[in-house]
């Protein structure tokens, strides 16, 4: 589960009434399977979600979760390369993780969470604030949080778990290749999202996993919006579709924009945005054709090598 759907999902257990605590990384060193930041839920009565290190220690946290929820009291839980449970998890190479286990009412403000899970469904940035040593918690808003992660400061006392909003992946065009596409997006973390006017292609039994939309994909964005979370992906090799997409990403913050075709296609691509007003800088951050040249020929190998790039963007590299 994605970090918003963790915290939502919290709030909706306690909210109906169920006693529950939420379990966060809060440091890790060497092989920590999991990353600081990462969450899960655990219920009195035995429920569980999301993953603090993806192993065995999952079976010790939930069992001190259980103890704090009964005392109603914060946890800070290190494991690391002298414990069994450690090393069951790949702990052994010289890792050690830090969770932190908070009680969703008696600890973990309900008001916070409640701000916290509507600051997400917003795409609004946030960062919880955590004194590891004493009982303050609060919200802030993100921009006022450096370096832009989840970690400890350096007073050693303070923890800032950063919600940035989920990455999303707006794929337009509902071919052949989309299919493979949105599953590899959906592994890698991506909300997928599927815009195709022809509303025999973009249904949702082809696409499971992604919203569909059978409006013009402009209409669609405009709705939705763009920003620097955002991928944008234009597969349906039909100018009458893609390029409407093109344009109103390329107006925007998206962090990655690809368009399916050859270079002869990317070519008359470019001059068509050029008379739509496009400067040529902002053309030029169409990734044309799109994906890395992996050789591969079949939907999902393109997908792969579309997903592949995404993943380099995105990384800064």
């Amino acid at each position: 589960m994605t970090g918003p759907e963790i915290t939502a999902l919290a709030l909706a257990w306690h909210e109906a009434g169920r006693k529950v605590a939420i379990a966060t990384v809060v440091q890790a060193w060497g092989s920590a399977p999991r990353p600081v930041g990462s969450q899960m839920i655990i219920a009195a009565d035995g429920a569980l979600e999301g993953s603090v290190s993806g192993g065995c220690v999952e079976g010790a946290v939930v069992t001190e979760a259980h103890e704090a929820i009964t005392e109603g009291k914060a946890r800070l839980l290190e494991y690391g390369v002298s414990d069994g449970d450690a090393f069951a998890v790949g702990l052994a190479c010289g890792g050690t993780i830090r969770v932190l286990v908070e009680p969703v009412g008696a600890v973990f403000p309900i008001e916070v969470l409640r701000d916290l899970v509507a600051h997400q469904a917003r795409r609004v940035p946030v960062a919880y604030v955590v004194d590891l040593q004493g009982s303050a918690r609060q919200l802030v808003a993100q921009e006022a949080q450096l370096p832009d992660r989840s970690g400890v400061r350096a007073d050693g006392r303070t923890f800032v778990a950063v919600f940035h909003p989920p990455m999303r992946m707006v794929i337009v065009g509902a071919v052949h290749i989309a299919q493979p596409l949105v599953a590899m997006a959906s592994l890698c973390g991506y909300a997928p999202i599927v815009i195709d006017p022809r509303a025999a292609f973009a249904t949702m039994a082809r696409f499971p996993q992604a919203q569909v939309h059978t409006e013009w994909p402009d209409d669609v964005l405009g709705e939705i919006g763009l920003d620097a979370r955002t991928c944008v992906v234009a597969l349906a090799h039909d100018p009458k579709i893609d390029d409407p997409a093109l344009i109103a990403a390329l107006r925007s913050d998206a962090c990655y924009i690809g368009a399916l075709g050859s270079r002869r296609t990317h070519d008359a691509r470019k001059d068509r945005l050029a008379a739509a007003g496009l400067t040529a800088s902002q053309i030029a951050r169409v990734h044309g054709p799109v994906g890395l040249p992996l050789g591969g020929r079949k939907p999902a190998e393109i997908a792969l090598s579309i997903m592949a790039q995404v993943t380099q963007a995105v990384s800064g590299l």
